[in-house]
């Protein structure tokens, strides 16, 4: 939990783990032709915000104080942080709702759909897709729900909870403590990010394999919609018709408002052991992932980083290096780490040296995913382009990807920037069938096209991995930034029938516009 340090207005996580103005020249002096001293943050006091065009009635818990706007205005992607950074916050709410109960949700949408103003609902704010803004022109109202943050139920026969939308990951698991159990869903995002956030994104959490996605852990959901209250039946599976579940699941805030979730628990951990795999070239270390994900031992971490990663990351120099982590409630894991590791050594990867138990690889990447946040934030302020984007694709199209990904977007940070930039890569996720690559990129960009030109190597990817066949988004969600992705990626009779779903659960159309399918009514979405 963040406890009572302060969230920070403009960028990530808590204003007392940003990188110090020196730190930030520290981090800045890795890639040449960045400022010479950080961007200074903006005295959020002598920001302007536009004049709020709403009046809700006084019984709405509806805020319009400077600070909650602004603090609401954006999610966390890179472009952002820049535009905060540059106090360009004209795309402000008119307002934050705060609502504490399922009917105040009720009674802001029925107000929302009588006098057209959008809704956006808002979890913690860790998009980095676009998903918690609005680019349409009319008065806008974001909902804030980390409020209904209580685990209100515990199954323990079942292994299951019933838990409130809103609640954070540290809040939720922090109620589940007493029981024993635990959600077992750990996003980077995870202090602040909200259950409702992770469902309404289909987010992907650490684990690397078996239940690598919030989808897998749901038993139910309620679903406040302005066109009524949809609640699905407590099952552990049900053959009955298309899930209801899944209509929801992903909806991006598009559809409704997720209230509450019966969620599928496990036993917390007694037993952890890791270790980290060096190899001498990526084609090796990508083959011994798939060995490893197609033998069934289901790691509960297995990190590809390649050269340039693992290098930024302070785990190795000039070799990929794998990352291995299994866990276990029932017994020790030792063998099945030699097991793991066994593996990797016969696709011509070396352990390091320490066997079992902690690895200090392991833990140097370990601390340098939770703090990069706090890096890409550091490295904005110096004024460097920082990107990232993620994707999934079969075992057979993975090297082609990787080789593509980085010839291609190292091309147009090129082009772009006018220097080379950095492009790296690690694999989050494997699967017996397919793996999902994280790329990174880092480059030098000019004061006041930094956005511009975020755009143009974002366009570049996106037309990469559509023409690879790789999907657009594997746990970062659509937003509006993955749209013209995701809209290639979609079948069109889905898309007519998400269409429909629209219209028929938000006729009036105030629901998060722009995201997953176009909103006629409105422009520059």
């Amino acid at each position: 939990m963040t406890g009572s340090a302060e969230r920070s207005w403009w960028g990530w996580g808590t204003t007392d783990r940003a990188l110090s103005d020196d730190e930030c020249v520290a981090t800045g002096a890795l890639v040449p032709g960045l400022r010479t001293r950080p961007r200074a943050v903006p005295d959020l006091a002598a920001v302007d915000l536009p004049a709020s065009r709403i009046t809700p009635p006084p019984s709405l818990p509806v805020s319009a104080a400077p600070p909650d706007r602004a603090a609401h205005t954006y999610g966390k992607a890179y472009r952002d942080v820049v535009r905060a950074l540059s106090g360009d916050l004209r795309g402000a709410p008119d307002g934050v709702a705060f609502p504490r109960t399922e009917a105040e949700v009720v009674d802001l949408l029925d107000w929302a759909a009588a006098t057209g103003v959008v809704v956006v609902p808002y979890g913690g704010g860790s998009s980095v897709v676009g998903g918690v803004e609005y680019r349409g022109e009319r008065p806008w109202l974001s909902m804030d729900l980390t409020r209904l943050d209580r685990v209100l139920e515990v199954d323990p026969v079942s292994r299951a909870a019933r838990i409130q939308g809103g609640a954070l990951g540290p809040v939720l698991e922090e109620q589940l403590r007493p029981s024993g159990l635990t959600l077992r869903h750990f996003p980077q995002s995870f202090e602040f990010s909200t259950l409702g956030g992770w469902l309404a994104t289909r987010a992907g959490g650490h684990y690397a394999t078996l239940h690598t996605h919030i989808d897998d852990l749901v038993e139910s959901l309620r679903v406040v919609t302005p066109a009524g209250v949809n609640e699905s039946w407590r099952l552990p599976a049900s053959g009955a018709g298309p899930s209801p579940d899944r209509l929801f699941l992903g909806s991006e805030g598009a559809l409704g408002v997720i209230t509450e979730a019966w969620m599928r628990l496990q036993d917390r951990p007694r037993w952890k052991a890791s270790a980290s795999v060096t190899f001498a070239d990526m084609t090796a270390a990508t083959g011994a992932v798939r060995a490893i994900a197609q033998a069934g031992l289901h790691p509960a971490n297995c990190r590809l980083l390649d050269p340039g990663e693992a290098a930024m990351a302070g785990a190795a120099t000039g070799e990929a290096v794998l990352v291995l982590g299994v866990e276990s409630a029932a017994h020790p894991v030792e063998s099945r780490l030699t097991e793991l590791t066994g593996l990797a050594r016969a696709h011509g990867g070396t352990v390091a040296a320490g066997g079992g138990g902690r690895d200090t690889a392991a833990d140097t990447w370990r601390s340098a995913f939770l703090r990069m946040p706090y890096v890409r934030d550091g490295m904005a302020r110096m004024g460097a382009i920082v990107e990232t984007f993620e994707t999934a694709c079969t075992w057979d199209r993975v090297e082609e990807l990787y080789t593509t990904v980085r010839a291609e977007v190292g091309a147009a940070v090129a082009q772009v920037t006018g220097a080379p930039g950095l492009v790296t890569c690690r694999f989050t996720h494997v699967y017996p069938d397919g793996a999902a690559p994280y790329f990174t990129v880092v480059a030098a960009g000019r004061p006041g096209s930094e956005v511009a030109m975020w755009d143009d190597v974002k366009t570049t990817a996106t037309e990469v991995l559509g023409r690879l066949g790789a999907t657009i988004t594997h746990h970062h969600a659509v937003g509006r930034d993955h749209r013209p992705g995701y809209d290639r990626q979609r079948p069109e009779p889905f898309a007519l029938a998400l269409r429909a779903a629209k219209a028929a659960l938000d006729p009036a159309g105030i629901l998060n516009p722009g995201v997953l399918v176009e909103a006629p009514s409105d422009h520059n979405l």
